[in-house]
């Protein structure tokens, strides 16, 4: 198990407190929950993933979230029309949604978003508390591996430094592996070159990448560097299919709909950023 080295934040010193989701793909592989409606709107336990995330970054002091959409991008403002006040929501929307991968989705907030930022992603359900090592700069959650879990994992020094990706496919060659959570917060500096990168690539026609590509890339060079966060101590679940969601209500089995009080939002207007043709 890994155990981090650097000591929580609390929410009066967090450096992070705003947050950018990717929600701009179909989902298919959930279908036919998704023929009329995101993933990020799929309920788990009768709460949606939306509103489990919005919740969570309200108890850690988050102030901004913009929230990259695409495919029936109308049914995700409409779950927040009703919310006043208290967070600042944006709207990035993914033209392209349906012919590019994440890649190009978080490339397109690079003009929204110029300060410390958490990324995340709209399949993933995880209780509260994880988050709460994730609110300084330049880490990355991460998870043992477990029977469940497949795609993209990374090896870690003895310093808890993460040092290499490896994608789908790839041997451990004798290192230990950890999943990547899908989760990751960075200091203004390292977004900045990280969306330099992004823009490398959608400049070269590479749309249909995962970011994970450039962090790896990143990684290698040197000119990114980020600390692992152990998720192991808590529960959390990447929903991709019915399987999984079926998975995921049995981690969080209470319906705890009447506990999770919708917190005051203010939704700002719908950012539409450039598209490079």
């Amino acid at each position: 198990m890994i155990q981090s080295t650097n000591p929580p934040l609390s929410k009066a010193n967090a450096s992070v407190s705003t947050a950018v989701l990717l929600a701009a793909g179909t989902g298919s592989r959930l279908k036919p929950l998704t023929n009329d409606a995101p993933k990020c709107l799929s309920e788990v336990s009768g709460v949606t993933i939306l509103q489990r995330l919005i919740q969570s970054l309200c108890e850690h002091g988050f102030t901004r979230l913009v929230i990259v959409v695409g495919y029936l991008d109308h049914r995700v403002r409409e779950s927040l029309e009703e919310r006043t006040d208290e967070l600042d929501i944006e709207f990035v929307i993914n033209p392209r949604y349906a012919t590019t991968n994440n890649l190009y989705s978080l490339w397109l907030a690079r003009l929204t978003i110029d300060e410390p930022c958490l990324l995340l992603e709209s399949d993933v359900v995880f209780d509260a508390s994880l988050l709460q090592e994730m609110l300084q700069p330049n880490r990355m959650a991460v998870s043992r591996m477990r029977p469940w879990m497949n795609g993209t994992t990374v090896t870690v020094d003895t310093a808890q430094h993460v040092t290499a990706f490896q994608f789908a496919g790839a041997k451990a060659n004798g290192e230990i592996m950890h999943k990547t959570v899908n989760m990751y917060s960075f200091s203004r500096d390292t977004w900045r070159k990280f969306a330099q990168h992004l823009s490398s690539h959608v400049t070269a026609g590479r749309v249909n990448e995962y970011y994970e590509t450039v962090l790896a890339e990143m990684l290698k060079d040197g000119s990114i560097a980020m600390d692992a966060v152990s998720f192991d101590k808590g529960r959390w679940y990447e929903i991709d299919t019915l399987e999984d969601l079926q998975e995921a209500e049995l981690m969080f089995p209470i319906d705890v709909s009447s506990e999770i009080v919708s917190p005051p939002l203010r939704v700002l207007g719908t950012t539409i950023t450039p598209t490079l043709e």
